[in-house]
């Protein structure tokens, strides 16, 4: 029964495969809620701040800031690639990256040069093993992400392209849909467009003019209100990202887990039936023996 206990070995490593994604699904089932809830928490801030600046870029007309001008003349584009530090959640950051390697040749095809902001382990992997120019980078982000670990490496880029040195910056992340659809995203950050501030405003919110005091002058205000605008877009990338992240976990763990559990029934089966045939052939050499006496 040499097949036999080998085949029961199969059996005891896969059930216990099975024990631990079982385990890392529930985890990530308690995981997906928090995060699901941090997500859903930033979007009022987001929506409130990003109808203040499609606001303020009418009221003051006077007044451009730099993330509102287009560079033009320059040849080297941002990319602020939003990923996970750990795997085992499908093919989410292998969706995403396809999608910034076909934004890469595209603008490659154009003659643009790239440079890139990696947030997680993974996409600063990947960026390294496709050559591009990594300036900075935030890993190791925890289960909550944290404004203050974000702020220093997109700095990098938003003050490049406030000094007129880069085009354009692209934010790429895994938008949340529901608990089993996440969509890769490849978004303009930067010039930032008076048209999609202004298509996340409530409606009828246009309808009204805006004038404001303020203090101690508009060129501040402006400035500071807008860099937080861009923050909270970056914030509420990585956000949706990290609900994305444990949603596709969930999944892809269920999944391992009732594979495991087929797995399991047909090497019972298996066992059953090679178990069947040691006994079957003992018979018969029982019974030719005694017919031969």
């Amino acid at each position: 029964m040499a097949a036999g206990k080998e085949i029961r070995g199969k059996i005891k490593s896969v059930e216990n495969t099975k024990k631990i994604t079982k385990a890392m699904e529930m985890v990530a089932a308690s995981k997906m809620r928090k995060a699901q809830e941090r997500m859903r928490a930033a979007r009022p801030y987001a929506q409130k701040i990003r109808s203040l600046a499609a606001n303020l870029s009418k009221a003051t007309p006077e007044y451009k800031h730099p993330f509102l001008v287009q560079n033009t003349g320059v040849k080297t584009v941002g990319f602020i690639v939003v990923t996970t530090d750990k795997g085992l959640c499908g093919g989410m950051n292998t969706n995403v990256l396809r999608a910034v390697t076909l934004k890469l040749k595209e603008i490659e095809g154009q003659g643009f040069k790239a440079e890139a902001v990696a947030i997680g382990n993974k996409g600063l992997g990947f960026l390294n093993r496709v050559g591009a120019k990594v300036v900075s980078h935030a890993t190791q982000l925890g289960d909550k992400p944290h404004l203050e670990k974000l702020i220093g490496p997109v700095k990098v880029l938003l003050d490049a392209y406030a000094e007129g040195k880069l085009s354009a910056v692209y934010l790429c992340y895994t938008g949340f849909i529901n608990t089993m659809k996440q969509e890769p995203l490849v978004q303009q950050l930067l010039p930032l467009s008076s048209l999609s501030m202004e298509a996340e405003t409530p409606a009828g919110a246009g309808k009204y003019g805006w004038d404001y005091l303020y203090e101690p002058d508009a060129e501040t205000v402006i400035d500071e209100l807008l860099l937080r605008y861009t923050e909270a877009l970056v914030y509420q990338a990585v956000a949706e990202n990290m609900a994305s992240e444990q949603s596709a976990r969930m999944v892809a763990m269920k999944s391992a887990t009732d594979n495991a559990g087929s797995v399991i029934g047909e090497l019972k089966l298996i066992y059953n039936k090679t178990r069947q045939a040691a006994i079957t052939k003992e018979l018969s050499e029982i019974v030719a023996g005694a017919a031969a006496v």
